[in-house]
């Protein structure tokens, strides 16, 4: 079991999404950026390492507008090496890596140019982890899409688009349970389709439930990954108390984790924690989960 956060470490006094304008985009510019979100990468990835959090998300924002027309810059070619460095850390640690596009990542719409654009953004997040030489258990997570006041057939249209797919994304592409349109049941339909493995998420799993329990609904979904794609990856998280229907916690509820954890025995899982205060929730997690027998320390695998 590993333990992780996503995207920014708030104690770091660095980005590795920086980012600027569309209306001055140059290749110059953009290469500037990237040298110093990768800079920035790998302060986060040796923080990390020292604080035994081995499951990290990287923003999609390492290489901006990289899949838009207007980027004519080399950069898998210009950082090859700087790329490979991050993957080799990442191999000889031990570590795992996931990315999640933004919302605007849509396979099942109805519009062509969307679903275009969706692609095209899937082919730079799955490119960006193949220039860091890094397996197929380094996914891309995504969800299934809108309803479009017809739910089979917008299903119809994922399996339908994922059928066409590059080999290089469908061999780390994973859907996810979200919490207003599609259930872990919905998924685990899809999954029966196409193959594809379900990433559970445990909170839209509680705000948008489809009949299984939390324990059931991990092992329903560890079932549908392969051995090449790694053990299940897991979203944890809690509502913000007092918060709108669907918001996260600001920071671990740590009974609820432990509960979680006792309940979800023996499956073997990597818990992504979608919690507002990043590494200070993954550093609690880790204590908590320290002492159970899934989770070891680096010295201890």
């Amino acid at each position: 079991m590993k333990i992780g956060y996503p995207c920014i470490n708030r104690r770091i006094g660095c980005s590795s999404g920086r980012t600027f304008r569309l209306s001055s985009y140059s290749d110059e510019r953009l290469e500037e950026t990237v040298r110093e979100n990768l800079r920035c990468l790998g302060e986060i990835l040796r923080f990390n390492l020292k604080e035994c959090i081995l499951f990290f998300r990287i923003g999609s924002g390492l290489v901006p507008f990289a899949s838009h027309p207007v980027c004519t810059a080399a950069w898998e070619e210009t950082f090859a090496r700087e790329f490979g460095e991050v993957g080799r850390f990442v191999h000889e640690h031990g570590m795992r890596i996931s990315m999640h596009p933004d919302q605007f990542v849509v396979i099942n719409a109805k519009d062509p140019d969307i679903v275009a654009r969706s692609v095209a953004e899937l082919r730079y997040h799955t490119a960006l982890l193949d220039a860091m030489h890094l397996d197929e258990t380094a996914k891309v997570q995504i969800h299934v899409g809108g309803v479009y006041g017809d739910r089979d057939a917008a299903m119809e249209r994922f399996v339908s688009v994922y059928s066409r797919l590059d080999e290089s994304i469908l061999r780390r592409l994973v859907v996810e349970n979200d919490d207003t349109r599609y259930t872990l049941a919905d998924c685990l339909r899809i999954h029966e389709e196409t193959g594809i493995p379900v990433l559970f998420d445990v909170f839209h799993h509680t705000v948008n439930p489809s009949g299984a329990g939390v324990a059931e609904a991990v092992e329903q979904s560890g079932a549908t990954w392969r051995p090449d794609d790694g053990i299940l990856m897991i979203d944890y998280s809690t509502p913000m108390p007092g918060g709108r229907k669907g918001r996260h916690a600001e920071s671990l509820d740590n009974a609820d984790f432990e509960r979680f954890l006792a309940e979800t025995a023996p499956t073997d899982m990597d818990i992504m924690l979608e919690i507002k205060d990043k590494e200070k929730s993954a550093l609690a997690a880790i204590g908590i989960a320290h002492r159970d027998g899934r989770f070891l320390l680096p010295a201890e695998r």
